[in-house]
């Protein structure tokens, strides 16, 4: 099971009625349990089946080329690593990350994506000048999904 299939799997655990789901197949087995709102920590646990054969991890899809009419070749996109909920601010009342026009740095936070309540920041992977923010505040965000356009050479 690639990790794009669990973290779909674990959003619609999240989004329906179910409590504990369990999967178990030949390659590994799956647990995951849906806790009520508290501070407990949150937990889902894989544990690797015996391989009856070395099974060589998944190679990262190809990007797609980009459309003539989509982004221009100068602007980087910084993309979501995982499906959740886009946040441009840690909490309601604070300031965002990053603005249109701002400077990033690599290694610099500039969202959090939320995924069954833990809080991801993402930071970004390129310097340069915040161009456009692609994504609204609180939206659902997919995997691979860009978020933001950097200008490398601002």
């Amino acid at each position: 099971m690639k990790a794009k299939e669990i973290q779909e799997l674990i959003d619609y655990i999240s989004n329906s009625g179910l409590a504990e789901v369990k999967i178990k197949t030949d390659e590994f087995e799956l647990s995951i349990k849906k806790y009520a709102e508290s501070n407990a920590p949150r937990m889902v646990e894989m544990a690797a089946a015996p391989a009856p054969a070395a099974i060589a991890a998944p190679a990262p899809a190809a990007a797609p080329a980009p459309a003539a009419d989509a982004t221009p070749s100068n602007l980087v996109e910084i993309k979501s690593p995982m499906i959740g909920t886009f946040y441009l601010t840690s909490s309601p009342d604070a300031d965002p990350f990053v603005a249109v026009g701002d400077s990033v740095k690599t290694g610099q936070t500039v969202c959090i994506i939320e995924a069954m309540k833990l809080f991801n920041e993402i930071e970004s992977e390129i310097s340069g000048k915040i161009v456009k923010i692609l994504v609204s505040n609180s939206t659902p965000v997919e995997y691979d999904q860009p978020l933001f356009l950097v200008d490398p050479a601002g």
